[in-house]
């Protein structure tokens, strides 16, 4: 799929190839109805998100003022079927948050909470009511939400070790506990927040209304380094009353957890891959009008190498990731097969922003120049979901037969 991004430097009358990351015309694999669509997307990035996310991303904050241009998208509930949502392929899913991490991995990120991991723990885990009465406004965007597992203490060893506790009281739970890093939370609508149910020591999934529930409560996390513009909250509950009917029916045990998180473990790997892309081309649109010595850089072997590099680890990803949409098509998708992609995936990632910082030189540091952002948001997405080392560790367990867990 072309790039259209601003026309770069002429050398003596010869018009430079614009900046495509896309080098081995994956985009053709899509129908021409998921190719619109994608298009659509890669639009509003560019036109929307781009001009204004250097801002926001220095600024802390996030653009409130794109919700409404993100509604006529008609994106929300991206392949969840039915309820209001706008369904499609693993392939279309992965495709549109590629195209988001292109351009900005928060923006991505944000929508990646909201639509992967929100909506489909009540799409995954709800009851038919449920379903009802919370997909639709969310697939609208009219209801925004997170999703809390990762605790304070507890991040790799959620699974088994969560502290955030569930006491049932007649038709009432209980809530008490601390949840770290919830990627919407201070601002948002909803929270899936999932606690040890103290009866019987499994996991459970609870809907929580964050406005209207006592004890419920959402400290936004400062001074952060990556993904600046998805605000993060430390959400505390402190006897928390939450309704019977807003615990997720079919969440009984933390494989009631997995099945989200397998879905949104693969969307990392599409982010990962999306934010090598926009790191890729802004470095060799700069390659290609930074002078040196009297000549562009993009004619010097070592950047054309440095290049040629970066691409390679691209187009890996990008044939990896879609490969695995197949197969999550194909109802084949395991987690042993997200866990690589996702592991994978982001490792190449910061190899490839790491080298268009160095491209830059100084001005690489420069927020100005974006390149910057790519680079720090990197490091957010390397860790989150499952870190490199758990993700491995899931994989050496399916090969080897063996679990290295505790």
């Amino acid at each position: 799929m072309s790039t259209q991004p601003s026309p770069t430097a002429s050398t003596e009358g010869k018009q430079l190839p614009l900046p495509n990351s896309d080098f081995y015309d994956l985009a053709e694999t899509l129908d021409p109805s998921e190719l619109a669509l994608v298009r659509q997307v890669r639009t509003f990035m560019e036109s929307k998100v781009a001009p204004v996310i250097n801002k926001y991303w220095a600024e802390d904050a996030f653009p409130f003022e794109l919700i409404p241009a993100l509604k006529e998208l008609n994106i929300g509930g991206l392949g969840l079927n039915g309820y209001g949502c706008k369904g499609g392929s693993a392939k279309l899913f992965g495709f549109v948050a590629m195209e988001m991490a292109r351009v900005d991995a928060s923006f991505c990120t944000f929508f990646g909470v909201h639509d992967g991991l929100a909506m489909g723990s009540i799409y995954l885990d709800g009851s038919e009511e449920q379903k009802q009465k919370w997909l639709p406004p969310m697939a609208r965007f009219e209801k925004i939400g997170c999703f809390g597992l990762t605790e304070p203490l507890v991040g790799s060893g959620a699974g088994g070790g969560l502290t955030t506790t569930a006491k049932r009281e007649g038709d009432v739970w209980i809530l008490n506990g601390q949840k770290k890093w919830i990627g919407n939370s201070p601002w948002c609508d909803l929270s899936i927040i999932w606690a040890r149910d103290v009866s019987d020591n499994q996991v459970k999934g609870f809907i929580i209304e964050n406005k209207t529930t006592d004890g419920f409560s959402v400290e936004k996390i400062e001074n952060k380094i990556a993904l600046r513009v998805v605000q993060n909250g430390l959400i505390t509950m402190k006897d928390c009353r939450v309704s019977e009917e807003n615990r997720l029916q079919a969440s009984n045990s933390f494989r009631d957890t997995a099945k989200v998180l397998r879905m949104t473990r693969y969307m990392v790997g599409w982010s990962a891959t999306g934010c090598q892309m926009g790191a890729y081309e802004h470095a060799l649109a700069y390659a290609q009008s930074r002078m040196q010595f009297g000549k562009p850089i993009g004619s010097f072997q070592m950047v054309q190498d440095l290049l040629a590099k970066m691409l390679g680890n691209v187009t890996a990803c990008q044939c990896l990731m879609l490969r695995l949409a197949a197969m999550g098509d194909e109802g084949k998708l395991l987690d042993h097969h997200a866990s690589l992609a996702k592991s994978f995936c982001t490792v190449k990632m910061r190899e490839t922003v790491g080298w268009a910082r160095e491209l830059f030189g100084a001005n690489g540091i420069v927020v100005d120049y974006n390149v910057a952002r790519f680079f720090a948001d990197a490091e957010a997405l390397y860790s989150y979901e499952g870190t490199r080392e758990m993700q491995n560790l899931i994989v050496g367990k399916a090969i080897t037969g063996f679990s290295a867990f505790v």
